[in-house]
């Protein structure tokens, strides 16, 4: 018999069963299509089971095995019956296989995730290839859910709980090298070899983990140890996440319960949980944003003229410049890192050595690796070499004057095609582009910092600026794997624009009476990775007033800045950067707890106001000037608001972005409130915006423009 999606073949009898048959997309995935398929094809093998002496699993794309289940059939699920009808559709497929009497082969090469690994382990081996692009793992928990196919139930076994939790819990990859550590798989071989060596493994499964592994299993194998575990990985859990992600509480829930259980009443658990979990609003924000991100890897409206930019050069060092220059190491560009002096130029070198020091601290890179990466920044005071390169970014003090006589500078020094950026934060892209004799090849490249963490880069346009140039940008930023999200020239361009109203309101709060305390609470009870004031330490107190005076200067009233920064400033409180702020800093970086001379000279904490209503203070003018940029043409659609906030600021992934979050509460019921505190707190700063109205008044969305 023959089949659309899995090949099927009997040679010197042994099955061989091949996933991505006749698939052209990059990645195979378990649609209900190939599940029917893989069904039928179990059963034949039951069938067969005399006549064979096994069964070989493999893929016929380069560089997938088995991507997962299709995330798409997760929004036909309309009830928890129906995701828990699906979850028991899979685990009945693959029991069948786990059934099998005859050996079965997973021939690993290339990603192997979710549904993939559930699939692998419900076979009797596994083999992966060396290959870098193979990886292992079970991310359902970072969509919300809870793998349903019985992974919870079998990696346990195949690698021990508290291994087994990390994964799940953390949603990690496993490389090849260390998934035969961990005895999730059995043998590594070169990719060309893995099929023809998979019969070696139809004889029994030998445990060839290391006496550690084996004595930790045996230390882990009793009621009272594996409740400790589960203790602690809960507590693990509630720290990273502060309680806001249902699903890893419920992963922990069901591991827990079933700890004594048999595969068949555990599975129903496992079934039943991710039924729960995929028609709840967190997994379909998570979900959400799943989307936006694998969009995000594609330029809309692309024409297909972007070139590849291999050489780089950074202009001006420090710690910007050098988290860029490390950025264009880790991607093999051989950069040179220009700036003025040898103290600027030390500086950014001790920024990239930290960042590859950090990789080699977590085991990521090779200190042979960290040498060579270091070896290949030429810092330097001169533009030797220039000629060669394809990407210059732009990284020297936030001064319109100097910015343009250092473009003007660098513009004879460079090829007519090498591309030409700033990282401004602030400055305007299109007064910038007037220093250059062909600003077609210039853009703004606006990093957030710290660059080897913030993984957001704004593309700024401006009306010079060729198509090829502002493509060749997208598909680098992808390539490094950083988000890219093309905005249009404007004050604050996108993330900075919508985040001052965060930080403004914070303060107006501040001056009302509100203490900083209940003010922060509420920001992290929302789920903001940090508060107004910390976040305000963070970017420097000084250079939140330069940019807040730019927006105000171009935007007017609404973005009219408090009184709280300039009287920070007048005692030389700059944040984090001189280890006084709102909060006070030890010597590698970390809050000690609150600037009691700076809480001194600020007003008096005398007013009460409720959580909901400092968070509607907050958020509903970030929503606004948010529907004010989608006025404004800054950027194109709310899926870019959504995908700049998340990655830049980190704004909730668990709420699916600002505007999705508005959406979901109602847009008017949301111009009802702002029309509240426009007339008891401030029109400038609350008045709905006229996209706003237009989508209150038509019962629409954001989504829906």
């Amino acid at each position: 018999m023959t089949y659309k999606r899995i090949s099927f073949e009997i040679k010197d009898k042994k099955a061989y069963i091949g996933f991505g048959y006749n698939d052209k997309a990059s990645m195979t995935v378990f649609d209900e299509e190939t599940l029917k398929e893989l069904q039928d094809i179990v059963e034949d093998l039951h069938t067969k089971e005399k006549e064979l002496d096994g069964a070989i699993f493999f893929s016929h794309k380069d560089r997938c095995f088995m991507a997962g289940a299709d995330i798409k059939l997760f929004d036909t699920m309309h009830t928890a019956a129906d995701g828990q009808a699906g979850a028991e559709a899979g685990q009945t497929i693959f029991n069948r296989i786990e059934d099998l009497k005859m050996p079965t082969v997973a021939c690993i090469h290339g990603v192997c995730l979710g549904g993939g690994l559930e699939f692998a382990l419900s076979c009797k081996s596994r083999i992966v290839s060396d290959d870098k692009a193979t990886g292992l793992g079970l991310p359902e928990v970072k969509l919300g859910l809870i793998p349903g196919f019985g992974g919870t139930f079998r990696l346990p076994k195949s690698v021990g709980l508290p291994t087994a939790l990390d994964m799940i819990l953390s949603g990690k990859t496993l490389n090849a090298k260390k998934a035969k550590r961990s005895g999730l798989v059995d043998e590594v071989y070169a990719k060309e070899r893995l099929v023809d060596l998979a019969p070696m493994h139809f004889k029994k499964k030998v445990d060839k983990r290391s006496m550690m592994d084996k004595m930790q299993d045996a230390a882990t194998d009793n009621v009272f140890t594996k409740k400790i575990i589960f203790q602690k990985a809960r507590e693990s859990v509630l720290k990273k996440t502060k309680g806001f992600y249902q699903a890893p509480l419920k992963i922990l829930d069901v591991m827990e319960a079933g700890v004594m259980k048999g595969r068949t009443s555990y599975l129903t658990s496992e079934a039943q949980a991710f039924g729960e979990l995929c028609i709840g609003e967190q997994s379909k924000n998570l979900r959400h944003i799943f989307f936006l991100m694998e969009g995000s890897k594609k330029m809309d409206d692309a024409k297909g003229v972007g070139r590849k930019l291999r050489r780089g050069a950074c202009l001006g060092a420090g710690t910007m410049g050098g988290g860029i220059a490390w950025l264009m190491a880790k991607n093999d560009m051989f950069p040179i890192m220009k700036d003025l002096n040898q103290v600027g130029l030390e500086l950014g070198l001790k920024q990239a050595s930290s960042n590859f020091a950090g990789a080699v601290k977590r085991k990521r890179m090779s200190k042979d690796d960290f040498e060579r990466k270091m070896r290949s920044i030429s810092a330097q005071t001169d533009y030797r070499g220039f000629e060669h390169t394809d990407l210059v970014i732009e990284a020297v003090v936030e001064n319109m004057d100097i910015k343009k006589k250092v473009f003007a500078e660098t513009e004879t020094k460079v090829r007519k095609d090498t591309i030409l950026t700033s990282n401004t934060s602030s400055l305007s892209i299109q007064e910038m582009a007037s220093a250059l004799e062909d600003n077609s090849r210039f853009a703004g490249l606006h990093f957030f910092n710290p660059v080897h963490m913030m993984p957001l880069v704004e593309i700024i346009k401006h009306d010079g600026v060729s198509d090829e140039t502002i493509e060749s940008l997208y598909d680098w930023v992808v390539k490094v794997k950083k988000t890219p999200v093309v905005v249009n020239d404007g004050p604050g361009f996108l993330v900075n624009r919508i985040l001052m109203p965060y930080m403004n309101e914070a303060g107006f709060l501040l001056e009302e009476g509100v203490s900083i305390k209940d003010i922060d609470d509420a920001c992290l009870n929302f789920g903001m990775p940090m508060g107004p004031f910390r976040l305000l330490d963070e970017v420097g107190i000084d250079v939140g007033d330069k940019v807040s005076k730019i927006i105000y200067d171009g935007l007017g009233e609404r973005q009219a800045s408090n009184a709280i920064g300039k009287q920070m400033l007048e005692k030389e409180f700059f944040g984090k950067k001189n280890a006084k702020g709102f909060y006070l800093y030890d010597e590698k970086g970390k809050p000690t707890g609150p600037n009691q001379e700076a809480w001194n000279m600020l007003p008096k904490a005398s007013k009460k106001m409720s959580e909901t209503e400092i968070q509607m203070r907050i958020f509903l003018p970030m929503i606004n000037e948010a529907a004010t940029t989608l006025e404004d043409k800054i950027v194109a659609k709310a899926k870019d608001v959504d995908l700049g906030l998340i990655f830049g600021i980190g704004f909730p992934p668990f709420r699916g972005g600002l505007l999705r979050y508005a959406d979901t509460q109602g847009i008017a019921r949301l111009r009802d409130e702002m029309l509240k505190f426009s007339e008891s707190v401030s029109k400038d700063r609350f008045t709905p915006c006229a996209l706003i109205n237009k989508l209150a008044d038509e019962n629409s969305t954001f989504y829906e423009l």
